[in-house]
């Protein structure tokens, strides 16, 4: 399933700056929404969005303050955001950081630069949203410390592929991926690939989970895994 673009408010005075940054984020893949006046952004901020591209100014720094100190109800007071600033000076873009900013761009500045620095923000952000601890039944896996338990006893420590896979597995436990999926997810081998790594690692796994009877990593024969019970798994 594709994830959904993500929605980033570009709140800038300057006509032509924000057309033109709408335009470009949206042939990247972004679903870009602008205000042109603070009172607008401030009544875009409670819809949903992922970030907030703003071009400060006396004005503008308001919008930062309505986010970070939660003025107004129904924003997201974690929402990532990239100031724009006319400003090059030291003093004004640690203040900007101080005053809530994630990240500080000078103008002017060049769009791939813009691209990459509002990618970071998002993939930051999408980082601390997901949950760092994964479960399926009785196995519960901290993605953090790699560390896995099934019921209340700790299996060996996970290395390498075997860890690979079992995050992968544990994303959607009742999905079967196919030996493809897991080929290329894992390992990074095309579909062309013929080779018995998977099979094994995946054995390897499923002896460490095998506590107190319970059997995780099923087979599904002529497909590929799932990591707990499906209609055709063994």
């Amino acid at each position: 399933m594709t994830a959904l673009a993500p929605n980033v408010l570009i709140a800038d005075h300057h006509d032509v700056y924000r057309l033109f940054l709408a335009d470009n984020l949206e042939a990247d893949g972004y679903r870009p929404v602008c205000a042109a006046d603070t009172a607008e952004a401030l009544e875009l901020l409670s819809t949903t969005l992922d970030a907030l591209i703003v071009d400060v100014n006396g004005d503008t720094l308001g919008v930062i303050d309505a986010i970070r100190e939660q003025t107004c109800p129904g924003i997201d007071p974690h929402l990532p955001i990239l100031v724009l600033t006319s400003h090059t000076g030291e003093l004004h873009r640690t203040r900007l950081l101080e005053r809530g900013a994630d990240d500080v761009l000078c103008k002017p500045y060049s769009y791939p630069e813009l691209r990459a620095r509002l990618g970071a923000l998002l993939r930051r952000a999408d980082a601390r949203r997901k949950p760092q601890v994964l479960r399926a039944g009785s196995l519960r896996l901290d993605v953090r410390s790699r560390r896995a338990w099934v019921g209340e006893v700790e299996i060996e420590p996970l290395r390498g592929k075997e860890y690979q896979l079992l995050l992968a597995l544990i994303a959607e436990p009742e999905r079967v991926f196919t030996r493809e999926e897991l080929l290329r997810s894992v390992w990074g081998l095309g579909s062309y690939a013929r080779t018995r790594t998977l099979d094994s690692h995946a054995a390897r796994l499923r002896a460490r989970l095998q506590i107190n009877g319970e059997r995780f990593v099923r087979n599904v024969w002529g497909v590929g895994y799932c990591l707990i019970d499906g209609t055709n798994c063994i």
